[in-house]
């Protein structure tokens, strides 16, 4: 069983301010990157408790977020900035069985949710695809559903876990911090939430190989909305290929392929 990990920051134990953590001027961003790559640390030890035969993370926080000295002896990382093109990191993962996240945010909006955002905490308002608001998680389990990949775990903040549960209803999920604000939380023990993603990941990997969860697949033709804060932004976006001007805003693009939508 081979497994793709895309992790983030966002929703790691402990991890709660943008400023502090996130940003990789942050005074607090290296220990913040340990604490990410423990929980890796962690999934990867259940992953191959419950029998997985190779583990490949993709670094899915923008300016990178992987301590590489701490990894996992077992574990491949996709990673580097700026990243390859999706088509060329395609070729690695596409007969990949399953997907996992590791350090999920919920999406942009949700008053609850520590640190909620998609895609840039800076600039974008939100992503609507076919008119519904979507998050990273949607983002990642529709691209990977396109290869017949289907995610089956995810850690993270209390809305993130929601977030996944209402998108997949067969997913486990691993709640390590309750969102109280976008800037606070409350988060178990960096000792706890490792001890519980490890249980749960091989929970769910067991449940899998039993009882197959399908890959998550929306219907074509497909339409990206995507909303940003200011309008220098879309005047920007509005300059490239395949984008339409919607209104000050926001943009929208059209397309067949969802891999070819999802992340624009």
């Amino acid at each position: 069983m081979k497994v793709i990990m895309g992790t983030d920051i966002e929703g790691v134990a402990g991890v709660v301010s943008f400023t502090d953590q996130a940003y990789p001027d942050g005074r607090y961003y290296d220990a913040a990157k340990k604490l990410l790559t423990a929980e890796i640390n962690a999934a990867a030890d259940g992953l191959l408790d419950a029998g997985a035969t190779e583990i490949m993370v993709f670094d899915g926080h923008g300016p990178g977020a992987v301590y590489f000295e701490d990894l996992h002896p077992e574990v491949k990382l996709i990673h580097g900035r700026p990243t390859s093109p999706l088509y060329v990191r395609d070729r690695f993962v596409k007969d990949f069985d399953v997907c996992v996240m590791i350090g999920q945010h919920a999406m942009a909006g949700i008053q609850t949710s520590n640190m909620n955002h998609t895609q840039s905490s800076r600039t974008i308002d939100y992503y609507k695809l076919n008119g519904k608001l979507i998050g990273e998680t949607a983002q990642f389990a529709l691209y990977h559903g396109d290869f017949d990949i289907p995610l089956i775990f995810l850690s993270g903040e209390a809305d993130a876990c929601d977030e996944a549960e209402a998108l997949i209803p067969e997913i486990t999920t691993a709640c390590v911090k309750q969102g109280l604000s976008r800037g606070s939380a409350i988060s178990i023990s960096a000792q706890k939430s490792r001890a519980l993603i490890r249980e749960k990941i091989a929970a769910a990997l067991q449940k899998h190989k039993k009882d197959p969860i399908p890959p998550l697949k929306w219907e074509a033709p497909y339409v990206l909305e995507k909303r940003f804060f200011h309008t220098h932004e879309a005047d920007a976006a509005e300059s490239m290929v395949g984008y339409e001007r919607i209104d000050s805003q926001t943009v929208q693009f059209k397309g067949d392929n969802i891999r070819e939508v999802i992340y624009r």
